[in-house]
């Protein structure tokens, strides 16, 4: 099988990371270097040929892709440290939430050096975190939204290849500030709406009671509350704004709820479900175009 990349370098093997290691050792003949400060994580990454070897400084150099699977901070510093390790063969990508907290901070550094970065975002996951919950079909079909900070053209066709050889279903480039501004919606929105809902004491009575909707609309508020807080704070107007609208909209339902105003609730809902039914649409569109592109290809 021929390679993308021979080397390929993880630093966090949580929930993502180690999916990565999975998912790469499942569809690749890769050589997987990995590093997590969780030694009890090592052990079993290594006892289960997830990875190959310890990713250290002595060896970063080898890996021509090193995929970061950490908090957003915690990225910063790993890149700052392995930033003078590193030359021009090498490709950091890392895999956080949020794009601007990381990319700002390390604008310096990376202008500074000669090797490549993409910021990276696969958007797959569940509400269970850590090594144990990693999986190798948690990328299936996943869109993997890149932020070209300093690659040549090549480099980027490269990294697509890879995540679609991966199983992704398709590759999304995008800039910092909007990849920030609509993760606000898509993402973090429905984590703050799932953890609140779940806070009324009618939550407490609900066995019995509860279908479909209700876990649908809970899942994630079993969520990693340190990592969530982190990626809030980091696009905290984003979101901010997000939450505001959102609590208005609630309000006007609120309000005719309350005074009885049929007509006018079913034109609000009405609205929403053509909105879906549009939107939906829309995507669907889309995934037979990226079938029709990937026959053609």
């Amino acid at each position: 099988m021929e390679r993308i990349y021979d080397t390929i370098g993880i630093i966090g093997l949580g929930l993502i990371g180690g999916s990565m290691a999975r998912t790469i050792k499942k569809h690749t003949s890769s050589r997987v270097l990995g590093y997590d400060m969780n030694q009890e994580v090592m052990s079993e990454a290594l006892s289960e040929e997830v990875i190959d070897g310890e990713l250290t400084k002595e060896n970063a150099a080898d890996c021509e892709l090193i995929l970061i699977g950490l908090y957003p901070r915690a990225a910063v510093e790993a890149v700052e440290s392995l930033s003078p390790c590193l030359g021009e063969k090498n490709l950091i990508i890392d895999l956080c939430g949020v794009k601007t907290a990381v990319i700002k901070p390390l604008m310096p550094v990376i202008e500074g050096t000669s090797f490549s970065f993409i910021g990276g975002h696969p958007m797959a996951g569940t509400e269970r975190t850590g090594f144990g919950n990693s999986r190798a079909d948690m990328f299936d079909g996943a869109s993997m939204i890149l932020v070209p900070v300093k690659a040549s053209e090549e480099c980027i066709l490269r990294a697509e290849s890879f995540f679609m050889e991966l199983g992704f279903g398709c590759t999304v480039r995008t800039s910092m500030e909007k990849h920030d501004r609509i993760i606000a919606f898509t993402s973090q929105l429905a984590h703050v709406v799932s953890n609140a809902y779940v806070k009324s004491p009618t939550a407490k009575l609900h066995e019995g009671y509860s279908a479909g909707s209700y876990l649908d609309l809970t899942r994630v508020a079993w969520l990693n509350e340190v990592m969530w807080a982190e990626l809030f704070m980091d696009n905290r107007e984003a979101l901010a704004d997000e939450v505001d609208r959102l609590v208005e909209d609630l309000k006007t339902y609120s309000r005719l709820i309350r005074e009885g105003r049929q007509q006018e609730l079913e034109d609000e809902l009405r609205e929403g479900r053509i909105r879906k039914e549009l939107i939906d649409r829309r995507e669907e569109a889309g995934k037979e175009l990226r079938k029709s592109c990937k026959k053609e290809a």
